[in-house]
C-alpha cells in the first residue's frame, strides 16, 4: 500500500483535453476557413467607428475648443457658458420640447389608428398599405415644398377646406400661433407610413382566437382595441413611444424648409437642432455648435436611462 501511495502521490496529472492550447496549424486552417467573414465583419467595425462613433468623439472635443482664422484653442466651458447665456437658448429647448409634445399627439395616436382600421379591413389591406407607406418614400423637401403650398394663404388647400365650413383663413406659416402646428402636421404626414406599417405588423401578429374571444362575449372594436390590441401590442408601443420621442427631439429639416426656423414669427420653430445649424454655418461658431449637440446628447442619453429604468420596474 505505501509503494501504490507513493506511485500515486508521485505520478503528474495529465494534460486537461479541454485546456490543450490549439496548434499554430488549427489556428491558421480556422482563420482561412472564416476569412470572409473576418473581412465583413472587420469592414462594418471600420464603418462603424468611421461614421458614428468618430463624430461623436470629435464632437465631444471641439465643444471645449474654439476655431478661428484657421487656429484650434482650448477654451475649457466657455462654449457652454456661450450657449446658455445666448437668449435663443431656452426658447430653442421649450420649442423643441412643444414640437416634441404635438408630434406625440399626432404622429404617435394617428398611425395606430389608422393600422387599427387598417387590421380590419378584409380585403385591398395590400393596396392600402402601399397607399399609406407613399409619403416615406418622396423626398422630405419634396415633401415639405408640397405642404408650403397647401398651407398657402390665398390659394392652398388647407383654407380652402376652411372656407367650405365656414371658418376664417388661417396665416399657417406666418403666424407665431399657428407655425409650429403647421410643422407637426406636415411631420406627421411624412413619418406616418412607416411607424403605421410597424403597429399593422404587431396587430398581425396577435392570436385571432382572442378577437374570436372577444366578440363571442360582446365587444364591440373599441372593447377590442382596449382589452386585447394594446396589451399585446405593449412593448412595439413602447418601443416606438422612446423611439418617436428621441427622433422628433431632433427635428430640422421641417422647420428650416417650411419657416427658415421661424425667422421673422418670433423664432416660433426654431429648435435645438436648427440653433446648432445657426451655430455652425450661419455664424462659423463650430465650438458652441458642438457644446449645444452635446447638451442634447446628454438630454437623450438621461431620457433613455430614465426609460429603461421605468421599462425594467414595469416588466418587474
Amino acid at each position: 500500500m505505501a509503494a501504490i501511495e507513493v506511485l500515486v502521490s508521485t505520478t503528474e496529472p495529465g494534460p486537461d483535453p479541454r485546456r490543450t492550447p490549439r496548434r499554430q496549424g488549427d489556428f491558421v486552417r480556422e482563420l482561412r476557413r472564416n476569412i470572409s467573414a473576418y473581412g465583413f465583419l472587420i469592414g462594418a467595425l471600420l464603418c462603424f467607428g468611421l461614421f458614428s462613433w468618430y463624430p461623436m468623439v470629435r464632437e465631444f472635443i471641439m465643444s471645449f475648443q474654439k476655431q478661428k482664422l484657421g487656429r484650434t484653442r482650448w477654451v475649457g466651458m466657455h462654449n457652454f457658458n456661450q450657449v446658455w447665456n445666448d437668449p435663443s437658448f431656452g426658447q430653442a429647448w421649450r420649442n423643441t420640447l412643444y414640437f416634441t409634445l404635438l408630434a406625440l399627439l399626432l404622429g404617435y395616436a394617428v398611425p395606430f389608428f389608422v393600422a387599427v382600421v387598417l387590421n380590419e379591413f378584409r380585403h385591398a389591406r395590400a393596396y392600402l398599405r402601399v397607399v399609406v407607406y407613399l409619403p416615406v418614400m418622396l423626398p422630405p423637401v419634396a415633401s415639405l415644398v408640397l405642404f408650403q403650398y397647401f398651407y398657402n394663404p390665398e390659394y392652398g388647400l388647407f383654407d380652402h377646406i376652411l372656407h367650405a365650413v365656414g371658418l376664417p383663413t388661417l396665416q399657417w406659416l406666418q403666424s407665431a400661433n399657428t407655425s409650429m402646428i403647421a410643422v407637426v402636421i406636415a411631420s406627421t404626414w411624412m413619418n406616418m407610413g412607416g411607424a403605421t406599417l410597424i403597429y399593422l405588423a404587431a396587430l398581425q401578429g396577435i392570436p385571432g382566437e382572442l378577437y374570436e374571444a372577444a366578440e363571442i362575449d360582446g365587444a364591440g372594436i373599441l372593447r377590442r382595441v382596449w382589452h386585447v390590441t394594446i396589451p399585446q401590442t405593449r412593448l412595439i408601443l413602447s418601443m416606438l413611444l422612446m423611439l418617436q420621442i428621441v427622433a422628433t427631439m431632433q427635428v430640422f429639416v421641417e422647420p428650416f424648409v417650411l419657416t427658415n426656423g421661424g425667422q421673422g414669427v418670433d423664432n416660433s420653430t426654431t429648435t435645438i437642432v436648427y440653433l446648432v445649424y445657426q451655430y455652425a454655418f450661419n455664424f462659423s461658431n463650430y465650438g458652441a455648435a458642438s457644446a449645444l449637440g452635446l447638451l442634447l446628447l446628454l438630454v437623450l442619453v438621461a431620457f433613455a436611462l430614465v426609460y429603461r429604468w421605468i421599462s425594467r420596474r414595469a416588466e418587474q
